[in-house]
């Protein structure tokens, strides 16, 4: 089996790449910037852009399954290619998010629901199995802290008791090999999770344990977070995400079971994941 990989740089490709590498799976690199990639020895790196249906082809030759990124631009002319190409399974690496009732009006939930939808067209026809991995909060979402915190600063946050569920990237990444490589998963949506529900306080207190640094915060209002992150989020993205963790405020995230079920150990805690990047949040 071969097993084309997109977007390999990000840190769960990078890592599915790794295990895959590991269970003696031939896996194939892709990116739009392949000279950039350090994937394990012997596995072949691709031109593949999915904002560029010409690099498909060359792509998915010989490929037997896909680790898909959710970019639904092109999405039903890579799985046009992919059928020609006789590809047989792909996971499409989606979110959470595509579960709300406002996810198509939600520019965040928009692009991955666009994307499932393109996939599942396609492959209504049976050419191939489609598999929807639905991570929620990555924990790595906590790493916009992370400058503030080196330099001495405190993070600003609107909602500082907005709830998210932070799922390890590995264990997304496992998730995804299991999807890959046990044919009994293939063809079916995942809802994956962290194991814990924490607010935003309980993460920097758990960051501040970890690190042995402090973690403190400032509370700010919407209209102050959003004024402040306008040079690097869009208006549309920052009202979302404003929405998001107002609807959370107080509310812990309902938690699945998902990871232990796909992979056969409990998800790994915020803990586990703070420890593994703890020197993200140290000063050089």
């Amino acid at each position: 089996m071969t097993v084309l990989v997109t977007g390999s740089r990000g840190r769960v490709a990078s890592t599915l790449l790794g295990l895959l590498d590991a269970a003696g799976v031939e896996a194939r690199a892709g990116s739009k910037n392949p000279a950039d990639l350090s994937p394990p020895p012997g596995v072949d790196t691709v031109h593949c852009d999915l904002g560029d249906p010409a690099t498909f082809d060359t792509a998915l030759k010989g490929v037997d399954s896909v680790f898909l990124y959710a970019e639904a631009a092109h999405l039903g002319t890579f799985a046009d290619r992919a059928r020609a190409a006789g590809v047989e399974h792909i996971a499409l690496l989606s979110s959470s998010s595509v579960l709300a009732p406002d996810a198509a009006e939600n520019p965040i939930a928009a692009s991955h629901l666009a994307a499932e939808r393109a996939l599942s067209a396609a492959a209504a026809s049976g050419a191939f199995e489609a598999t929807h991995l639905q991570p929620g909060a990555f924990a790595t979402n906590a790493l916009q802290w992370a400058g503030a915190l080196k330099e001495g600063h405190v993070p600003a946050l609107p909602y500082p008791h907005a709830h998210s569920d932070p799922i390890h990237e590995r264990d997304v990444a496992e998730a995804a090999f299991a999807a890959l490589t046990e044919p009994r998963l293939r063809g079916s949506s995942y809802l994956l999770t962290g194991p814990e529900s924490l607010d935003f306080t309980e993460q920097l207190a758990i960051l501040a344990e970890v690190t042995g640094r402090p973690a403190r915060y400032t509370t700010v209002t919407p209209k102050e977070w959003k004024k402040s992150v306008a040079p690097f989020i869009p208006e549309r993205f920052a009202d979302a995400l404003l929405s998001y963790w107002s609807s959370h405020d107080g509310r812990p995230t309902p938690l699945t079971n998902t990871i232990e079920d796909l992979t056969g150990h409990p998800a790994r805690t915020f803990t586990t994941w703070a420890e593994d990047h703890a020197e993200e949040f140290r000063p050089a």
